[in-house]
């Protein structure tokens, strides 16, 4: 599926992330007080653009497609880069596209193409469902009203839209993150690479930005996430991967490598089946996602599930088969298994996705 200018953007970011985000940077970004390295993000943006990517051109944007966004989401998986990538330039410029207003998008895109703007879209309720048709917060002709929980960069974000029920169906607004009614905080996770808040609104004003009822939309906002996300999964898994077989390589028992054992073979091969069928998925979902296909939505909930246990998977293989150096703080075996059970629980339960397609 890679074309040439995809490869080549993604050779730019791999080659970036070896040299900016290993993972001593990556231990560090965390314990920042953004959760990722505003430095490492400004190179991303104005060097490579990558928050730009899926923004058209009017707005400040490149104009290219998801395909693009895919290939830098992957190669940020593989280092369990944090980034306001998925939240910012993902989930809230895709759902203000698809409210479908110019002034708006005119008005916040750019800064968000840029990367100076960061972005974040209060949705979910204390649960973790991520349903289009009901989110947690409640808007009445003036204000809008609830707490929403596990908002991406939520507590950081210098734009805060909001997902609200109303009377006449679901509507996106925009508030002001100053108004004495936003109370945002930080809730730390077992995965401290991917930066979660609540938002907490009463009786705080809100603009609303689309033109209807936006239910249908924030579904597809979500797909087009999920699409995004897989792409991490398979970045995170297949390195995940490389970095157990790297080691099985070089430990040594019984007076050889513990990888020419004919039984971690068999497991190493059975970890990349899983990769491979994670990748396989993806790109379904990828594909039916730029030919804007009905199947979106199935092919999304498939990418979810599929990527989500492939990824808890290869973590646990990677875990048993380093031993007890696993365990440590200091290696980053634990990362991986983390990011693993985090990504499978953001934007839903994966149990959820399966009782979508059923």
């Amino acid at each position: 599926m890679d074309s040439d200018e995809i490869r080549a953007l993604r050779e730019a970011v791999r080659t970036l992330l070896a040299k900016r985000s290993g993972s001593a940077a990556v231990r560090a970004a965390v314990d920042t007080p953004l959760g990722y390295d505003d430095k490492l993000w400004s190179v991303l943006c104005e060097q490579i653009g990558v928050a730009a990517l899926a923004i058209p051109e009017e707005y400040g944007g490149v104009g290219a497609t998801l395909a693009e966004v895919h290939a830098v989401c992957e190669e940020l998986g593989r280092t369990l880069t944090p980034s306001p990538l998925l939240g910012s330039t993902v989930l809230c410029a895709q759902a203000i596209l698809a409210a479908g207003d110019p002034e708006t998008c005119a008005r916040l895109l750019p800064g968000i193409a840029d990367g100076g703007t960061i972005a974040a879209l209060a949705w979910a309720g204390e649960a973790g469902a991520w349903a289009p048709d009901s989110p947690a917060l409640v808007a009445t002709e003036s204000t809008v009203d609830g707490c929403a929980h596990y908002v991406l960069d939520g507590d950081v974000a210098d734009v805060l839209l909001v997902a609200a029920r109303t009377p006449d169906g679901v509507g996106l607004f925009e508030v002001d993150t100053a108004h004495p009614g936003v109370r945002r905080w930080h809730t730390p996770t077992m995965d401290q690479t991917r930066r979660l808040a609540a938002v907490e609104l009463t009786g705080v004003p809100g603009r609303r930005l689309d033109r209807g009822d936006y239910a249908a939309a924030l579904r597809r906002v979500r797909d087009l996430a999920l699409v995004a996300l897989s792409a991490e999964q398979v970045g995170a898994a297949a390195r995940a991967l490389e970095l157990t077989v790297e080691y099985t390589k070089q430990r040594r028992q019984f007076g050889r490598a513990i990888g020419s054992f004919q039984a971690l073979k068999h497991r190493m091969a059975d970890a990349y089946v899983l990769v491979e069928a994670a990748r396989s998925a993806s790109w379904a979902a990828l594909e039916s996602a730029l030919a804007d296909e009905a199947g979106l939505a199935a092919d999304a909930a498939t990418a979810k599930v599929v990527c989500s246990e492939a990824l808890e998977q290869v973590a646990a293989e990677m875990i048993q088969l380093h031993g007890g150096i696993a365990i440590t703080w200091e290696h980053d075996a634990h990362l991986y298994f983390k990011r693993a059970h985090s990504s499978a629980q953001i934007f839903g339960e994966t149990s959820k996705y399966l009782a979508e397609l059923a």
